[in-house]
């Protein structure tokens, strides 16, 4: 039988248990299997889930309680190269007659078709919502007329990881409510804030720096680049923020890849969920010493 997510964890009232936060990072958010996974055989339970962008997949995989294999599957029907292959022929005209093909649904458009990730999502979760979740799930996008973060803890679950993941002029934002939203890393790439607005006291952060290419050359490769600069310095910077402005733990992992991880899964996952179970796996020993402090704290 395959082994399940601890989507509640150890459950009884003296057992020890984390928020975890997932951050953005395409397909190496897969990563976030092998920290559950670890944490679980140390006998810590999740009491609460973030997600953003790809780590709001994976977030909400841990808060539904989707076995390991399950996970897996839903992770290798998503990130594929299929599902960057089919461009929408509406956001090609768009772009290049913006008058003539005018959206009406919403001021921005996408050059990829979304209906195949739409369609993998709805296979992988049906019509749940957020609110179901047997874990508090929160999921996070970034408004696209203020560029504040917005948390979505009710509502739809697909449409709010469409949100999540919606990065123009690639994929077209997502309408939600009132507001139009797209990818949540552009507020914030790992959002150990919402964790801590809900009164987290001990944070396991999974987190994903972009890769630097070592070889710019075309012009391609150039706004990768520049993209992998902004994202990384803005992911330093609101963690150097956290844990200066407030006084929840956290503790930060960083899955090293040696291999290219790439943007698809194809042969790569075993080895991301591997590396992420061997960083976390390095972090236990603070983490119980955490625990142990914050469960001293408590009853004193």
């Amino acid at each position: 039988m395959p082994a399940p997510l601890p989507a509640s964890g150890p459950t009884g009232p003296d057992s020890p248990k984390i928020t975890l936060v997932i951050g953005s990072g395409g397909a190496r958010c897969a990563a976030a299997l092998g920290v559950v996974k670890a944490l679980a055989d140390a006998g810590i339970g999740v009491e609460r889930v973030v997600g953003c962008s790809a780590g709001a997949v994976f977030a909400a995989l841990v808060a539904f309680g989707y076995t390991i294999d399950e996970s897996k599957a839903v992770a290798m029907r998503l990130w594929t190269r299929e599902l960057a292959a089919r461009r929408s022929m509406f956001g090609m005209l768009h772009a290049v007659a913006p008058r003539l093909f005018r959206s009406r649904a919403a001021p921005g458009f996408g050059l990829r078709d979304d209906r195949v990730p739409l369609q993998h999502l709805t296979a992988a979760f049906g019509n749940k919502c957020i609110e179901a979740a047997l874990l508090p799930l929160h999921l996070t996008a970034t408004d696209f007329a203020t560029g504040e973060l917005v948390e979505l803890a009710t509502g739809p679950l697909v449409g709010g990881l469409r949100a999540s993941l919606s990065l123009p002029p690639a994929m077209a934002p997502q309408r939600v409510g009132e507001r139009l939203l797209v990818e949540g890393y552009l507020a914030d790439p790992l959002p150990v804030s919402v964790a801590i607005k809900h009164g987290a006291r001990v944070i396991v952060a999974v987190g994903f720096e972009l890769p630097l290419q070592q070889r710019v050359e075309r012009a391609g490769r150039t706004a990768f680049q520049l993209n992998a600069i902004l994202s990384n310095n803005l992911l330093r910077a609101k963690l150097a923020f956290h844990g200066a402005a407030h006084h929840a733990e956290m503790i930060i992992v960083f899955p090293e890849f040696r291999q290219r991880a790439g943007r698809f899964l194809s042969d790569k996952l075993a080895y991301i969920i591997d590396e992420g179970e061997q960083a976390a796996l390095q972090q236990l020993p603070y983490l119980h010493h955490l625990l142990a402090w914050d469960r001293a704290q408590t009853i004193a």
